[in-house]
């Protein structure tokens, strides 16, 4: 009879430890693959909730085909087991190139395209834990084997889970960190070889396989800052300037010609040529209503601009700034052509600037302040919406005095109205009295805002006392007025147990796509 490596004869034993760690290693891949293509789709489609959801299911539910077609493996495992360890190694440390190469080339092939990584990836590591114990069974009994391969499955689970957001995706970003994560895979498979060199046939082709491989995932990695260019080039309509990814998001400035533009994750954040519409009429509203303007909170605003605006009256005493991405905040006050649109705002000594959660600091801070105003990305995930929601707003009031203007942008009224009057409603569960308003920023289109106090708020008896670009007296009253095809609709209050505005937001702007 043929001896197989199925059996405990096969070509002079099998090594336990070479393989342990291997179990280790794969599982944590496993797990960075898992999230690095979720991060992917959430940056590029939105909704990560959902993105994650769909790829850790479709995840798991490959792996399962894979534990199950494990079955047809009978001859050569250990040729079978490196085999699929450099597999892997192309596969996931292609798939983030692959997938925004997809995106950029053809937006409508993403979300195949990302099935398929996704099934192809999740079966071939399905593969991979049943065969490592049927070639450890020879070496342990069946309860030693089973516990110590499902163990260092989990501690390996538990470091990619770490390893992702605290080491990996702030210092690699998302392509260098798939290629890494695809030569650790070509690495175990190197390792397994190098140690059953002679328990292995075809070894000197597996191996220059091997070399091929990581040859060209090496190449790869050394070109990556030009591979990052050229993709971010397709993703954007203009010359991308400066890319940075930080722990908490994507950063990206685009110019062209007198444009210059503030991505976030690829969504829009500013144009230079009309930015001042949008701060203008989000910050001197509530300046203008506010009868103490010493002191003045802005969560969010990380570039700059809404600091630029307060600075302009002479009663502002102090600005706090919190921003989560201290890497944003150092950008704008560094950059020149950033530095230049905000007017040096950040390093202005009236400035305090903390880089926390906004929720977080609202919990914590023991401050009160005449003015508050959120200049927050849009609602259109589960994270940002939390910032939108009726406790968010309670413990903003809890921070207000007692006669001050809370202000905050609401996504646009025409293109979103559900989310916008959703915003409003929410407001109004905190504070009696409420001044939704909007404006037109030719690079949103009609966009709007909602301001709130305990008082009663007059747009009719606002007054503009300091330089502005676009504001004058006739222009402010005018904000507050919404033409007929904009009515006030009945929606539901957001809130962390119900979190209706995230569907409010997709729906909304699916509509205009």
């Amino acid at each position: 009879m043929q001896q197989t490596l199925d059996t405990p004869q096969a070509g002079g034993g099998t090594r336990p430890l070479p393989l342990l760690f291997s179990v280790f290693v794969i599982a944590a891949c496993a797990i960075v693959y898992e999230l690095l293509i979720a991060t992917v789709s959430s940056y590029l489609l939105g909704d990560s909730i959902y993105q994650f959801s769909i790829t850790v299911g479709l995840f798991l539910t490959s792996m399962g085909l894979g534990s199950f077609l494990s079955r047809q493996a009978h001859r050569n495992l250990l040729l079978t087991f490196v085999s699929i360890e450099l597999l892997i190694a192309v596969a996931g440390g292609a798939s983030t190139l692959l997938l925004y190469y997809t995106y950029g080339m053809a937006r409508w092939a993403y979300e195949p395209t990302m099935y398929a990584v996704i099934a192809a990836i999740g079966v071939l590591a399905g593969l991979e834990i049943p065969i490592l114990t049927r070639l450890l069974s020879h070496i342990f009994a069946l309860r030693v084997n089973i516990a110590n391969v499902l163990s260092f499955d989990y501690l390996g689970g538990l470091l990619g889970s770490l390893a992702f957001p605290l080491l990996l995706l702030p210092f690699l970003g998302l392509i260098r960190t798939a290629l890494v994560v695809g030569l650790l895979n070509a690495g175990i498979a190197t390792l397994v070889l190098i140690a059953h060199w002679r328990q292995i046939p075809e070894r000197r082709y597996v191996a220059a396989l091997s070399l091929v491989i990581v040859g060209l995932l090496c190449t790869a990695l050394a070109d990556s800052e030009d591979l990052s260019r050229r993709l971010d080039a397709q993703l954007y309509r203009d010359p991308v300037v400066h890319s940075l990814q930080t722990p908490y998001q994507q950063i990206t400035i685009t110019r062209w010609r007198d444009d210059l533009r503030l991505f976030l994750d690829g969504n829009l954040q500013f144009s230079s040529l009309d930015e001042h519409r949008y701060h203008e009429s989000l910050v001197h509203p509530a300046m203008t209503a506010a009868r103490d303007r010493s002191e003045v909170l802005v969560l969010g605003g990380g570039d700059g601009m809404v600091v630029r605006e307060l600075l302009k009256y002479p009663e502002v005493r102090r600005v706090t700034l919190v921003d989560l991405d201290e890497a944003m905040t150092n950008l704008s006050s560094s950059y020149p052509d950033l530095v230049r649109l905000n007017r040096g705002s950040l390093t202005d000594p009236r400035l305090q600037i903390v880089n926390e959660d906004a929720m977080k600091f609202l919990e914590e801070t023991s401050g009160f302040y005449g003015v508050i105003i959120t200049d927050l990305p849009d609602p259109r995930n589960e994270n940002l919406q939390k910032l939108y929601t009726v406790e968010f707003y309670r413990l903003a009031a809890r921070r207000l005095e007692a006669d001050g203007v809370f202000v905050t942008q609401a996504t646009s009224a025409y293109f979103a109205p559900e989310a916008f009057w959703c915003i409003a409603e929410s407001m109004r569960q905190v504070w009696p009295n409420l001044a939704p308003y909007h404006t037109n920023v030719p690079t949103f289109g009609d966009w709007g805002f909602v301001m709130a106090s305990r008082r009663p708020l007059n747009p009719d008896g606002l007054a503009i006392t300091v330089p502005t670009r676009f504001l004058d007296a006739l222009t402010l009253r005018a904000l507050f007025t919404f033409p007929v095809d904009m009515p006030r609709l009945q929606v539901e209050p957001n809130s962390l147990f119900q979190p209706v505005l995230p569907g409010y937001y997709r729906e909304g702007w699916r509509q205009t796509r």
